[in-house]
């Protein structure tokens, strides 16, 4: 029996916001660190900021001879394991594109989404609708807050609510969070979309400049947000983005 592939999606209306470096740190924490078999499909139309990310990704390690002997050590450490697909689509074709991957004898345990939250495009509903799970990353701001509650209301009372959807969790995420900030935003945030009906994950991620650390391109020994590499060590100490994997990992009920 072919096994079920978790569709999981990081999703919102606000550009800035830190989906798409949400969606490269978890994919490959989860594909190198933990061992999964994920894919991505960037929805970033038209310019694809994750298969732009892979390309640049590709000339550092091959330009870089630190990079390249961990690149050849994570190959070795992983018995061949590749690096995870990336497959470029509209998102109101997003399924139809992942079909290559889904429809196969060994289909990947998680495929994740990099999609616009847009409200107003009805083939990008009927995405966002067959997803398993949404994960809307937020930020103390109130332009933020305003359109990311917006969105994550109108797709928890249309979709969720109503059983009209294969969504089985929809998830706030604190991004971009100053520890040094002293503000009462996140607390009055959390009780409105706790009235709302929404949930809020526990982890937080912080403000720091690692997560957009993708490693020199002449010389470079460390980097954070990659598509080929797993983060370094001593920067995930912090950075919370294996806290947040465990999380989600607990969320889909995808432990092993």
């Amino acid at each position: 029996m072919k096994k079920e592939t978790l569709l999981v999606a990081f999703s919102t209306q606000k550009g800035g916001a830190g989906k798409t470096t949400l969606t490269v740190l978890t994919a490959s924490y989860l594909h190198y660190v933990k061992g999964y078999n994920v894919a991505v499909v960037d929805c970033d139309y038209p310019q694809f900021s994750i298969k732009d990310m892979r390309e640049r990704d590709m000339r550092n390690v091959a330009n870089n001879p630190y990079l390249k002997k961990l690149a050849y050590e994570q190959f070795t450490r992983t018995s061949g394991k590749r690096a995870y697909p990336i497959l470029e689509s509209r998102p109101e074709e997003a399924i139809e594109t992942a079909r290559c991957i889904l429809d196969t004898d060994t289909p990947p345990d998680i495929v994740f989404f990099d999609l616009p939250g847009t409200i107003n495009n009805h083939g990008v509903i009927r995405t966002i609708a067959t997803m398993d799970y949404i994960f809307c990353p937020i930020a103390a701001d109130r332009v933020v807050m305003t359109s990311s509650l917006t969105f994550a209301g109108l797709v928890n009372d249309t979709l969720v609510s109503t059983g009209q959807s294969n969504i089985k969790g929809l998830y706030l995420l604190w991004n971009m969070v100053d520890g040094r900030e002293k503000t009462d935003l996140y607390e009055v945030y959390e009780k409105v979309a706790g009235e709302m009906g929404l949930c809020i994950l526990k982890n937080r991620l912080p403000d720091s400049k690692r997560f957009r650390k993708e490693g020199a391109e002449e010389g470079g020994r460390s980097l954070f947000r990659s598509t080929l590499l797993p983060p370094d060590r001593q920067l995930i100490k912090g950075s919370n983005i294996d806290s947040l994997a465990e999380e989600i990992l607990d969320l889909i009920n995808l432990k092993q």
